[in-house]
């Protein structure tokens, strides 16, 4: 990864292409690198059947970046509608959902026309969501704005919405791959630091998952990447979402090896879960805390050598990210009342639990045949 002093408000830094080969679906391209915001109208223009689109973003991106976009689209002479919706998780619901779609409608957008999703990891969970199922399906543009997105939710076409209904994070959804993605690091820049670290954690995650070299690597440069230095920040997001790319070549729905991506999730998620989704954990720092325990779970069951699980969390902490359940130490839940979450968990099969483990830094597997007694006994540590 190199180190650059270069300041970020330059864009003197090449932009990185990575294709993606989904299966059963068109490839396309992820476009990342600074200022790639105000080229994004010559970019789209190709795309679209006649030149008219509909933005879909939150209050405050709109805040920051909707100007940007506007000119821009404007320039390329492309006609566009925006529809602005409050930011955070709650958004993503079965009423915004609705909203959304009779919005589309009443726009009279044509079932070629595409929707541009702009925001983070919620507006292109939901926009994708709405355009997977408006008109019985519409294309779409992802523009992501947080550092989660460029390197997670925004690749790889999973698109959904939460349920009220127990483990309720996604279960609601469709596989619908973007046309392109538009990752402009310099937008990074507005992102609160909270908000930038919970991004940072799915980037260790690729790292933890299936690339050592990469986890050593920011154990040396992942300031850099948190400073925004713009060569760090690129080299971070092209190699997460080469990561992701490669899985999502092979396995498009998640019927098996793209379930590695959820490293962290299975623990994450229940925390989420039982927190009622309301901000208390960050979706990021969620995981951040579920890598932790599946590399402290690994090492108790005997999977993965002593002394990885402390050299993982002591990266995530000495980056500012919560490694235990002190994060929530005065809301702490029954390890009982996680275990029932996980067991609504979408990898869930037959009724048994499926996590994905890991035999070393770098080397990530799905079990299947996790012994419920042992989690729950872990549970009960974790939560002491």
């Amino acid at each position: 990864m190199a180190n650059t002093d270069t300041n970020t408000n330059t864009a003197t830094t090449a932009v990185e292409t990575v294709r993606v080969h989904p299966a059963g679906w068109p490839e396309y391209d992820i476009h990342i690198g600074p200022g790639l915001l105000r080229r994004a109208g010559e970019v789209i223009a190709p795309l679209l059947t006649r030149p008219r689109t509909l933005v879909v973003t939150d209050e405050n991106v709109a805040r920051h970046h909707l100007s940007t976009l506007h000119e821009s689209l404007h320039t390329a002479g492309i006609e566009h509608d925006v529809i602005t919706l409050p930011p955070g998780e709650a958004t993503k619901s079965w009423r915004r959902l609705e909203e959304l779609v009779e919005s589309i409608l009443a726009h009279k957008l044509e079932r070629n026309d595409h929707i541009i999703a702009f925001g983070g990891g919620v507006i292109g969970d939901l926009a994708g969501f709405a355009a997977a199922i408006a008109r019985r399906g519409m294309p779409f543009i992802q523009i992501p704005t947080t550092l989660l997105a460029q390197v997670d939710s925004s690749v790889g076409g999973k698109t959904g919405i939460n349920s009220s209904q127990g483990h309720g994070k996604n279960l609601i959804g469709a596989f619908h791959q973007p046309s392109i993605v538009i990752a402009d690091t310099g937008v990074l820049a507005t992102l609160p630091r909270r908000e930038l670290l919970a991004g940072y954690a799915e980037v260790v995650k690729y790292g933890l998952l299936g690339d050592a070299a990469f986890f050593a690597c920011l154990e040396e440069h992942g300031a850099d990447v948190l400073a925004l230095k713009p060569e760090a920040v690129m080299h971070a997001v092209a190699t997460s979402c080469r990561a992701k790319a490669a899985i999502v070549t092979e396995d498009a729905r998640e019927k098996g090896k793209r379930a590695l991506l959820n490293l962290g999730h299975t623990f994450g998620h229940a925390l989420e879960a039982t927190l009622g989704y309301d901000g208390t954990l960050l979706h990021g720092e969620a995981v951040a805390i579920g890598m932790a325990q599946a590399f402290r779970f690994s090492e108790r069951l005997g999977l993965c050598p002593p002394g990885r699980a402390a050299r993982v969390a002591k990266h995530l902490s000495a980056a500012g990210l919560p490694t235990d359940t002190r994060a929530i130490h005065n809301r702490l839940p029954a390890a009982e009342d996680l275990l029932e979450l996980m067991r609504q968990d979408k990898k869930a099969q037959a009724g048994k639990l499926v996590f994905v483990l890991v035999r070393e830094i770098g080397e990530a597997f799905i079990a299947r045949d996790v012994d419920e007694a042992a989690v729950l006994d872990f549970l009960r540590e974790e939560l002491a």
